[in-house]
């Protein structure tokens, strides 16, 4: 298998762009943490953790980029651990939503979701050139902003939904979705980590 080498004549745009999904990430970050624990929302903070998680993820591969191709793959697999953590925080968050359910209120779920949704998509927009520079490193942030903006549109969604409902089962359900969608990416990134090290000896 050969692996991706950035070359010096796109080093400074790479950064750049990863610097910028950073950046956005990071903000949106706190919007969304914030409405999150304002209504109760279980997608939405598993989601505003996932930006976080994305912010550290784009910071690390700026620490890489000057890194062998051997030491990259080895963080790669790290920034599959990385992509675990929002996992995580949903289950805490959906075990406390289900012990003592709370309906969101579905209107800030939807709206929060639709800025979620324009954040993620401009970071996509941004990577997709990227996406194969680095291996599993760029990989990693491209798949991570694509992932979420699937499923800033199930939180969109599901605003609309509890609204018909008033239940508090769509915002958990997709919050469990969001889950699921992280041990894809996380599992995804880490195989093709492991295949570059094993490339490389």
């Amino acid at each position: 298998m050969s692996v991706p080498i950035i070359t010096s004549a796109n080093a400074m745009a790479l950064r750049r762009a990863i610097t910028w999904v950073a950046a956005l990430n990071f903000t949106y970050f706190f919007v969304e943490f914030a409405v999150a624990l304002n209504i109760d929302s279980v997608s939405l903070f598993a989601d505003s953790v996932d930006f976080l998680e994305d912010t550290a993820v784009n910071l690390l591969i700026l620490v890489a980029l000057g890194w062998s191709a051997k030491r990259r793959a080895a963080v790669g697999m790290a920034a599959a651990g990385i992509l675990l953590i929002p996992g995580i925080a949903t289950l805490w968050m959906a075990w406390h939503q289900f012990a003592t359910p709370v309906v969101p209120e579905a209107t800030s779920l939807s709206i929060t979701g639709l800025g979620a949704l324009v954040v993620n998509m401009t970071c996509a927009f941004i990577l997709v050139r990227f996406r194969n520079m680095e291996g599993s490193l760029t990989k990693a942030a491209f798949l991570s902003a694509r992932n979420d903006a699937a499923a800033n549109v199930a939180i969109i969604a599901a605003g609309g939904v509890t609204a018909l409902t008033l239940s508090h089962w769509p915002d958990l359900i997709v919050g469990m979705g969001i889950f699921l969608m992280n041990l894809d990416a996380a599992w995804e990134v880490f195989e093709a980590a492991q295949k570059e090290h094993a490339a490389l000896g």
